[in-house]
């Protein structure tokens, strides 16, 4: 009797072994289809988790992800009441549901009541199928599999972000913002017993569509509730008494541009946090709305706010209305090239500053000037005759700025801002940058002047900006010396403001802001730059389709905005820049006039310099054999004749020109010096490829 007792344990061990062993194999071989869950909507959200933007998935429905801590207790409790009572306890499949249900559908002859569990409903979501006996089954061995690998938060988790709702709605998250406006942590009993319903029939019980089967369907949740005493009566009878929402919501879009942007570089990451400020982006966008209607209708505008501690961006607009075609709103004009007229002077200023070319306080000739075939004019085409370059800046005249720059040396000054990690994209057929560079004769984006002016609050240091919380700072590069930076700021914080506009610190509760404006040639775009030791501003006005906009110039139109945004931001107490003071050598004291630099005694001539190349260049030299195609070695200043030296050999001597043209050898680092008739010399070290 033992032996067969043994035996039949032994038979009874090994079919519930086998049995285990058949589970374990086809659990491996066909694992639960998580491909659904996987397939979420992208969320853009602020600094503070936000959403700015939600995109629909890849099967073009709102899905986002949820988990129970996202998810009132409360809906969590009529859930499980009214779909699930023993969801706790049972292993996927309840035997009691399937019982009642069985007993239920036989006296009535037809089905009038399911037996499906949550974990049953989770895998008919990530596997569907027609509804039938068989697909039952699968369903019923999916919801044990399920339960094997997963713990019921898990496993709510999955129907919290799979449940259907009607049209192209699907999880809680999405429900409860497009239909109540409001986070599913917020949702009253009423709220909760709607959404409860909903999934049983989401075509059907559409509440912007059939608000009345709606309505009914939420009452017989919160009558079945009561019954079960998760609600009190009067909870009950009180959210019965509430309207059910009649419409669907949008999902928040904001900084579609920039959105756009993040989410094509990483479109299956389902959360994306940037550094903006949701707050602001709004108010922003609101007064660019306001704005537009005062524009042209085909005009675009531009905005972006940077944080100047971490180079963070707080706001960015690409235009009005990304989705307005009249105005090209599709185009992220943040990211537009185009031709920064004057911007670009404060920086050449701050070279000069740097090179002991020029002080702010140095008396420089404002007079009709040729350089070569160009005569520059000034904006309101005169002439002022001799000021200081603090004044020339702050009243932005042209003549004034090509002169720095002449001395300066325009290779070297988009060389610089190359460094720095700022692209200048020259006229298509020009090889190399000119003197027009200075008053807008090469184009660059709004995004890159911005990262150029936050780097004057930072003493001269220039780092990418960061539109992504997780990003770390990037390298920084030093484009002006920290007292050039503080020269220029102190300049441009005593820069008249546009007319009707007060930037008094008094009266704005705040620093002075540094403000340079900008025109491109044809009045094509607008530009207005300011700087506070906290905040960037960079705003542009124009149509992005080139066309000119007479009489709308940095000055009348963008800077206006630029002070209104600033108005949006917090009241800031730092420290200005402060005045500039008269700390110059005697002998940059001095008048800078076309050509020649006179002094209080003899006259000199300017400093030698080698203008191209610069060092740290790196330059495509070398044609398609191998062999180096010609360049031209450029030099200013210095007494001629001027000699030219490759790693110390002499390979040429210019007795007028300052350039000289030089073929190289082959690949390598070369060092190029320019010697003048005084001994004095000037050298690059260029890498040749």
């Amino acid at each position: 009797m033992a032996r067969k007792w043994v035996r039949r344990t032994a038979l009874a061990a090994a079919g519930v072994a086998a049995l285990l062993g058949t589970a374990l194999a086809l659990d491996r071989l066909f694992p639960p289809p998580l491909d659904r869950l996987a397939d979420l909507s992208v969320t853009v959200t602020d600094r503070k988790g936000r959403p700015l933007r939600v995109f629909t998935n890849e099967a073009g429905a709102w899905r986002l992800p949820a988990t129970v801590d996202d998810v009132s207790p409360l809906f969590i409790e009529l859930l499980l009441a009214y779909e699930d009572r023993r969801f706790e306890s049972h292993a996927g499949v309840d035997p009691l549901a399937v019982l009642r249900a069985a007993a239920q559908n036989l006296g009535a002859g037809r089905v009038v009541s399911g037996a499906s569990t949550i974990t049953m409903q989770v895998a008919r979501l990530l596997e569907p199928r027609p509804r039938t006996f068989g697909a039952k089954l699968i369903e019923a061995a999916r919801a044990a599999q399920l339960e094997w690998r997963y713990g019921k938060r898990d496993i709510l988790g999955m129907y919290l972000t799979l449940a259907p709702y009607g049209g192209n709605i699907e999880g809680i998250r999405a429900a409860s913002l497009m239909l109540l406006g409001k986070a599913p942590v917020e949702l009253d009993a009423a709220e909760a017993a709607l959404l409860v319903s909903l999934p049983q029939s989401p075509s059907r019980l559409r509440p912007d569509r059939y608000p009345e089967r709606a309505q009914a369907a939420r009452d017989k949740v919160l009558d079945r509730v009561g019954e079960a005493g998760a609600l009190p009566p009067k909870a009950v009878a009180e959210a019965k008494t509430l309207p059910v929402p009649s419409a669907r919501l949008s999902l928040p879009a904001s900084a579609p541009h920039l959105a756009d942007r993040l989410r094509n570089a990483d479109p299956h990451r389902p959360v994306i946090a940037t550094t903006i400020d949701d707050t602001l982006q709004h108010a922003v966008e609101a007064m660019a709305r306001r704005a537009a209607e005062t524009l042209n209708p085909q005009a675009g505008l531009a905005v972006l706010v940077v944080d100047n501690r971490h180079r963070s961006v707080l706001a960015y607009l690409g235009s009005p209305d990304a989705l307005d075609e009249t105005r090209q709103g599709p185009i992220d004009m943040v990211r537009a090239v185009r031709s920064p007229g004057s911007a670009l002077k404060p920086f050449i200023y701050g070279l000069g500053f740097d090179d002991g070319i020029i002080h702010p306080l140095t008396q420089i000739a404002d007079v009709s000037t040729r350089f070569g075939d160009w005569a520059p004019r000034n904006f309101d085409r005169s002439f002022t005759g001799d000021l200081t370059v603090m004044e020339a800046l702050q009243r932005s005249l042209n003549v004034p700025a090509v002169l720095v720059l002449d001395r300066v040396g325009p290779l070297r000054f988009a060389e610089a801002l190359r460094k720095a990690g700022v692209r200048l994209v020259l006229p298509r057929g020009t090889a190399l940058p000119g003197l027009p560079v200075a008053l807008g004769g090469a184009s660059i984006s709004l995004w890159d002047m911005t990262t150029l002016y936050s780097g004057l609050a930072r003493d001269g240091m220039v780092a990418p900006l960061r539109t992504m919380a997780e990003q770390q700072d990037g390298p920084e590069q030093r484009l002006l010396s920290a007292t050039a930076a503080q020269q220029v700021r102190a300049i441009l914080e005593g820069s008249p403001p546009p007319p009707g506009v007060v930037q008094a610190q008094e009266l704005r509760g705040s620093g002075p802001v540094a403000l340079k404006t900008g025109t491109s040639y044809g009045f094509r775009d607008a530009w207005a730059f300011g700087v506070t030791g906290r905040y960037t501003v960079g705003v542009w006005v124009g149509r992005p389709d080139g066309t000119p906009s007479p009489d709308h110039y940095g000055r009348n139109t963008a800077a206006p905005l630029l002070f209104e945004v600033f108005d949006l931001l917090p009241a800031e107490r730092g420290r200005p820049a402060g005045p500039v003071r008269n700390d110059a050598p005697p002998d940059l004291l001095r008048r800078l006039r076309p050509g020649e630099v006179e002094l209080a005694g003899p006259r000199q001539t300017d400093r030698l310099r080698l203008t191209f190349p610069v060092s740290d260049m790196v330059l495509e030299a070398l044609g398609p054999d191998g062999r180096g195609e010609p360049m031209t070695l450029t030099a200013s200043g210095g007494r001629r004749p001027l000699s030219w030296l490759i790693d110390g050999r002499r390979i040429a001597q210019s007795p007028i020109a300052r350039e000289v043209l030089w073929r190289p050898a082959g690949p390598g680092v070369v060092r190029v010096t320019v010697l003048d008739a005084d001994g004095r010399s000037d050298s690059a070290t260029v890498e040749i490829r």
